[in-house]
């Protein structure tokens, strides 16, 4: 099983789109589960200096897979998360 590590970043307490963006990864998580893809979600504070410092994140919601920003201050699809994190797995 391939392991992928999705970040979501956003403030504490999460932002309606924070929580829709987590809610799709979820949902993407468990649809390829049985592809071998085994996804790690953690969500993590836009206003923590370290995050700040290793994302260089400014708006949020936003999407890191494996260490890297793909998402910024948008919503994304379903399908867009998918094959973000499809294409990290290879």
């Amino acid at each position: 099983m391939r392991e992928v590590k999705v970040e979501i970043i956003g403030p504490e307490p999460p932002c309606v789109r924070c929580q829709t963006v987590k809610k799709i990864v979820e949902t993407v998580a468990v649809k390829l589960k049985p592809l071998g893809i085994d996804v790690k979600v953690e969500k993590l504070n836009i206003t923590s200096g370290k995050v700040a410092r290793k994302y260089g994140v400014l708006s949020s919601p936003a999407l890191v897979i494996n260490d890297a920003v793909k998402i910024q201050g948008r919503v994304p699809s379903e399908e867009e998360v998918e094959s973000l994190i499809k294409e990290a797995a290879k």
